[in-house]
């Protein structure tokens, strides 16, 4: 079992930042965790946010580019997301997928923490 905890949301003005951690741990014999960042809103479907590669390489969707960073710690077992211009729109439960991941590549289990409020008040 990989244990997920997001940390970090609250509530903050419009133009404002936070900063979201994802922490993982757990698993058997978890060489690293891959963690992605999803973001939900009652009655909508649950959505990308971003995501950080093994090597580095980020991805963002495309409504958070230039305004969003996610970055890894050196043992990629924690992720943050600064999230710098906040909006309105940007308000959402943050959640933090994981899998637990080897040398040779990653399991097809995906692990969610229970999310972090993010609410940007106009």
């Amino acid at each position: 079992q990989v244990q997920v905890v997001e940390s970090g949301g609250g509530s903050v003005e419009a133009g404002g930042s936070l900063r979201l951690s994802c922490a993982a741990s757990g698993g058997s014999g978890c060489l690293y965790y891959a963690m992605n960042w999803y973001r939900q809103v009652p009655g909508k479907e649950r959505e990308f946010v971003s995501a950080i590669d093994r090597d580095g390489t980020t991805t963002y969707v495309d409504f958070v580019k230039g305004r969003f960073t996610i970055s890894q710690d050196n043992a990629r077992n924690t992720v943050s997301l600064q999230m710098n211009s906040l909006k309105p729109e940007d308000t959402a439960m943050y959640y933090c997928k994981a899998r637990c991941c080897y040398s040779v590549g990653c399991l097809n289990r995906d692990y969610w923490g229970r999310g972090a409020q993010v609410t940007v008040s106009s």
